[in-house]
Parts: structure tokens; C-alpha cells; sequence
């Protein structure tokens, strides 16, 4: 089992049950193991669209990243998720983060996620689960990677969790 850190996000409809629908299916086919505070936070490159609500959240798996990131489309489809533009809005968004040490560098997939050390909505979520990550590429703690953002847009926690019954994760 690798433990893998995903960034799921929605801006389109009940944002935070789209956040809450995408764990539960997302347990079905990993195991969960952390999920951090809700933030709120505004889009990046088209600004003319809703504020995102995000969170990262860890799980366990013994698929391979290919394999996952087939997974995770298909549920982001089964959820409404429509192509639109680069950047534009979504009623869910799930980016695989990191994959153990893995390195990965294929046309659909880059482990770690190429820009997930440029993104405030990233990586306040991940140092709240996992304050010790340390960037499989760069090899710089998250807590490092915040303090050498250049462009920091703000990242509000909303005060919520996803609530998950534990039931439900059976």
C-alpha cells in the first residue's frame, strides 16, 4: 500500500457536499487516511467564476498512479465534472499530489503534481495533515515550500470538516 496525497476542490453547486460525495466514492477504492480542514479560496487564471472551496486528504492504495488517476477521472465524470477550459469552473476537481517517492512524468500524469508547490490552497490543507511532507522532487519541507511562495492568495478555512459517519466507510 503507498500512501498517496490528493487536493479535491469544487466551485459549481453544493460545494461541500460535491467535496463529501467525492471521499465517500473515493473510499470505495482506496483506503482513507487523513483529510484536512475545508478552505475557501478564489480561482486561479479565470477569475470570473465562484470561490473554490479545497481540501487534501491522504489515502492508501495499491494501484498503481495510472491505474488511480483512471479511477479518480472516471468518479470526477460519474459526478458531473464536464471539460470546459483551463481553469475554469468545476463541480469537482481531484489532483493527485504526491504518490509515495514516486516520480512520475507521462503526457496525462506528473507525480509530484507539477504545480502543487506554487499553490497556497494546496499546501496550507497538506501541512495541516501532514506537516513534515517533504516534496519528492524539490526534497524542501511544506512548511518551507509556504514561506517561498512569491504570490500567496488567501486561503480561508472555513471552520468545517467533510464529517464522514464512520459507517460510511465501510
Amino acid at each position: 500500500m503507498v500512501l498517496v496525497y490528493l487536493s479535491i476542490g469544487s466551485n459549481l453547486g453544493f460545494r461541500y457536499g460535491n467535496i463529501r460525495s467525492a471521499i465517500l466514492e473515493i473510499n470505495k477504492f482506496a483506503s482513507l487516511y487523513a483529510i484536512s480542514s475545508v478552505y475557501s479560496t478564489k480561482p486561479v487564471g479565470f477569475l470570473a467564476q465562484p470561490y473554490f472551496l479545497n481540501l487534501v486528504c491522504s489515502i492508501k492504495t495499491a494501484m498503481d498512479p495510472l491505474q488511480l488517476l483512471e479511477r479518480i477521472k472516471a468518479l470526477e465524470s460519474y459526478m458531473g465534472r464536464v471539460p470546459m477550459f483551463k481553469n475554469g469552473p468545476r463541480i469537482i476537481d481531484i489532483d493527485i499530489l504526491s504518490y509515495g517517492d514516486v516520480l512520475v512524468d507521462f503526457p496525462q500524469l506528473q507525480i509530484p503534481h507539477p504545480r502543487m508547490h506554487q499553490r497556497n490552497f494546496v499546501l496550507t490543507p497538506l501541512k495541516e495533515i501532514e506537516p513534515n511532507f517533504i516534496h519528492p522532487l524539490l526534497m524542501i519541507t511544506v512548511s518551507d515550500l509556504l514561506e517561498r511562495l512569491y504570490d500567496v492568495e488567501e486561503v480561508v478555512s472555513i471552520g468545517e470538516t467533510i464529517q464522514v459517519d464512520l459507517k460510511e466507510l465501510d
